[in-house]
C-alpha cells in the first residue's frame, strides 16, 4: 500500500514539472495529456496509443496528398483538356517541375533532400530525428509536381511525411533512440497502407525498406498504426482515388510457365529501369547549370514525352486500370497511334515505346527537381510490361493467356526488382485486388525479379553510394553498429610523445611520468617516426652500462599498422585483428601524429552502442 502511495504520488510529482514546464512554453492542452498519460502508462501501452496518433496523422497526410493531386488533375482535365489537349500535355508537365524547384529554392532555402535514402540516413546516421520541415514540404512539393503531371509516384513521399510525423512525435515526448526509429516507421507503415489501402503492405514496406538492419522485438505500434492509415483513407477517400482493381482471372496452375517468362522479363525491365535513372541521375547532377536551369530542361523533355505519350502523364494508375479491364484502345485515344490502322500492332508498338520511356520521364521528373518516388512508376511499367507480353502471346497465337492476371502480377514484379522489395510488392497486389488465390504467382514472379536484381547488384543501386560509405545500414547489424563509432572521437589526444633526437634524459623523464605503455617517436615536423613499448626500454632501465650507450634509434620501430583518421571502423577492427595489437598510432592526411587509438575503448564503446541500438 504505501509503495503504491509512494508510486502515486512520484507520477503526481512528474506531471507537476511536465505541467510546468510546458505552461511556460504555452504548450497545447493534447500535448499536455498525453504527457500526464505517458507518465502513467506503462512503456509498452503509450508505444500503442502512439501508433494509433501517428498512424492517424499520418493516414491524414496520405488523404490529403491524394485529395490534393486528384482534385488538381481534376481541374486541369476538366477545365483545359478538352480544348487545348496539344497546350495540356506541353505546358503542365513543364510547369510541375519548374514550380516545385521555385518553391524548394525560395520556400525551403534550397533543402531539397528526398527520398527514402533521407530517412534511411537519418535512421543510421542522426538517431532517427527528421526535421519537422519534412512533415509538410513533401506534401507541397510533390502535390504540385504530380498533380500537373510529374510523371512520379506519390508513395515516397507520403512514406517521408509519414516518417518525419513519427519522428517529431517521439522527439516531442522525449522517447529514446529504438521507440524513436519505431515510430518513424509507423508513421511511414500508416502513409503506405493510406495510399494503397493495404495495411500489411505497408507493414512489410517497414521491414523491408526502412528497419533494414535495425534490431526491434516490438511490432504491435506497426500494426495498429498500419491499420489506423488504411481506415483512414477508406473513411475518407473515394472509390476512384484509392488503388484497386476489381476484375481479375482465378489462378490455374496451367498457366505458370507464362508467370515464368514474365517473372524474367520483369526482372530485366527493372534492371533497365534502374540503370536509366543512374544515368539521369549523373547527366543532370553533371549539368552545370543553375538548379532552375535545370528544372526548365527536365520540364521541357518531360512535355515533349507527355505529348508523345500521353500515358506518361502523371502517376498512370488509370491507364493501369483501363489495361487491366481490357480497354487498351481507351490508352491511345490522346495519341498520335490512334490514326494507325493496325489495332494489335499499334497498341503493342505503343506499349513498347511507354515501356521504354517510362524510365525516362521519372527520371527526369525527379532529378530535373521536381518532386516524387518510384513506387507508382514501377507499377505503372510492371502493368504495362504485363499487358504488353499478353498481346504479343495473342499474337503468336496463344489464346489461353490470363491477361488480367499478368497485368497484376507484372506490377509485383517489376515493383520487387526496383524498389528490393518482394514482400511488399506481393503483399500490395494481393491486397489491393483481393487476389489472395494469386499468392503463387505473385511470389514467383516477385521471387525471380528480386533475385535478378540482386545478382545484378546485391544492395539497390539507389542507396549503395551511401551504404559503401557507412551512412545507412544494410542486414549486417555488427557493420552497422561499427559505422555509429567516429575514430576521431576514439582516439585519445593524451599520447605520450618524443622526439626522434631527444636526449637520454627527456627519454627517462617521460617514462618515468608517464603512465601509457606505448610511446610515439616524431620528427621536428610531428610526422610519424615509429613507437616503442616499455618492454622494448626495460632491458635499459636497471642496467647503467646499457643506458650509456642507449640510442632511440635503436629501440624504435615500425609501427604493425598506421591508421587514418579518415578510416572507417571496420577496417581499424580489421587492422586491430591482423596485427594482434591493442594500440595503434593515427595520423592526419598530411601523415601528422594525432594519437593513438585502443581496441579496449573501441570494444566498451561498441558495447554501449549495441546496448542502446538493440
Amino acid at each position: 500500500m504505501r509503495t503504491r502511495t509512494k508510486r502515486k504520488y512520484h507520477n503526481f510529482l512528474k506531471f507537476k514539472r511536465d505541467f510546468q514546464k510546458y505552461s511556460i512554453h504555452k504548450a497545447r492542452s493534447y500535448e499536455l495529456v498525453l504527457h500526464w498519460l505517458k507518465s502513467r502508462l506503462s512503456r509498452n501501452q503509450f508505444l500503442i496509443l502512439s501508433g494509433v496518433l501517428v498512424g492517424s496523422t499520418s493516414g491524414l497526410a496520405g488523404v490529403v496528398l491524394k485529395s490534393l493531386v486528384h482534385y488538381i488533375h481534376y481541374f486541369i482535365t476538366t477545365k483545359v483538356h478538352l480544348e487545348y489537349q496539344l497546350l495540356f500535355y506541353v505546358v503542365f508537365p513543364f510547369l510541375g517541375i519548374v514550380l516545385t524547384t521555385l518553391i524548394v529554392v525560395f520556400v525551403f532555402k534550397g533543402q531539397d533532400r528526398k527520398g527514402l535514402g533521407a530517412i534511411l540516413y537519418e535512421i543510421a546516421r542522426n538517431s532517427s530525428i527528421v526535421s519537422s520541415v519534412k512533415m509538410y514540404s513533401q506534401i507541397i512539393q510533390s502535390a504540385v509536381t504530380v498533380g500537373l503531371g510529374g510523371s512520379a509516384g506519390l508513395e515516397s513521399p507520403i512514406a517521408v511525411t509519414g516518417s518525419a510525423i513519427g519522428s517529431n512525435f517521439a522527439q516531442t515526448y522525449k522517447l529514446e533512440y529504438r521507440e524513436r526509429t519505431l515510430l518513424l516507421a509507423a508513421g511511414a507503415t500508416a502513409g503506405i497502407a493510406s495510399a494503397f489501402n493495404a495495411p500489411i503492405a505497408g507493414m512489410m514496406f517497414a521491414f523491408e525498406i526502412l528497419l533494414t538492419g535495425v534490431v526491434f522485438s516490438d511490432f504491435i505500434p506497426l500494426v495498429v498504426a498500419a491499420v489506423c492509415g488504411s481506415l483512414i483513407s477508406r473513411i475518407f477517400l473515394q472509390e476512384d482515388v484509392l488503388f484497386g482493381f476489381h476484375s481479375r482471372e482465378a489462378f490455374d496452375y496451367h498457366n505458370l510457365l507464362y508467370f515464368l517468362i514474365l517473372g524474367v522479363f520483369t526482372g530485366l525491365y527493372a534492371r533497365y529501369f534502374v540503370l536509366v535513372s543512374q544515368r539521369v541521375d549523373h547527366f543532370f547532377h553533371n549539368l552545370r547549370f543553375s538548379r532552375i536551369q535545370k528544372a526548365i530542361i527536365g520540364g521541357c523533355i518531360l512535355s515533349l514525352l507527355c505529348l508523345l505519350l500521353p500515358p506518361l502523364f502523371g502517376e498512370g494508375y488509370e491507364t493501369v486500370k483501363l489495361l487491366n479491364d481490357g480497354q487498351a484502345a481507351a490508352v491511345l485515344k490522346n495519341s498520335f497511334f490512334r490514326y494507325l490502322d493496325f489495332e494489335n500492332f499499334s497498341v503493342i508498338i505503343f506499349l513498347a515505346f511507354v515501356c521504354l520511356l517510362k524510365a525516362f520521364a521519372t527520371s527526369v521528373t525527379i532529378f530535373s527537381g521536381g518532386n516524387g518516388g518510384n513506387f507508382a512508376p514501377s507499377l505503372f511499367a510492371g502493368g504495362t510490361l504485363g499487358y504488353l507480353f499478353a498481346m504479343i502471346c495473342h499474337a503468336v497465337g496463344l489464346t489461353d493467356v490470363p491477361v488480367t492476371n499478368l497485368v497484376l502480377v507484372g506490377m509485383a514484379g517489376v515493383m520487387s526488382g526496383v524498389l528490393y522489395a518482394p514482400l511488399t510488392a506481393i503483399f500490395l497486389i494481393a491486397e489491393s485486388s483481393s487476389g489472395y488465390d494469386l499468392f503463387i504467382p505473385l511470389m514467383i514472379v516477385s521471387v525471380i525479379s528480386f533475385l535478378m536484381a540482386r545478382w545484378f547488384a546485391p544492395i539497390s543501386p539507389d542507396l549503395r553510394k551511401l551504404a559503401d560509405e557507412g551512412k545507412i545500414f544494410t542486414r549486417e547489424h555488427d557493420k552497422n553498429i561499427l559505422t555509429l563509432l567516429d575514430t576521431s572521437e576514439l582516439v585519445s589526444k593524451n599520447a605520450q610523445i618524443i622526439l626522434d633526437d631527444a636526449p637520454l634524459e627527456d627519454l627517462l623523464n617521460i617514462i618515468k611520468n608517464g603512465k601509457m605503455n606505448t610511446f610515439a617517436v616524431l620528427n621536428q615536423q610531428r610526422n610519424l617516426v615509429g613507437i616503442f613499448t616499455l618492454d622494448d626500454i626495460r632491458p635499459f632501465l636497471f642496467n647503467n652500462d646499457l643506458q650509456e650507450c642507449l640510442n632511440l634509434k635503436q629501440i624504435v620501430k615500425a609501427p604493425a599498422a598506421i591508421i587514418k583518421e579518415t578510416d572507417q571502423m571496420k577496417d581499424i577492427i580489421k587492422a586491430f585483428d591482423e596485427t594482434g595489437t591493442w594500440n595503434l598510432p593515427v595520423v592526419n592526411s598530411d601523415n601528422k601524429f594525432i594519437g593513438f587509438i585502443s581496441k579496449s575503448s573501441v570494444l566498451t564503446s561498441y558495447r554501449q552502442l549495441l546496448k542502446e541500438y538493440s
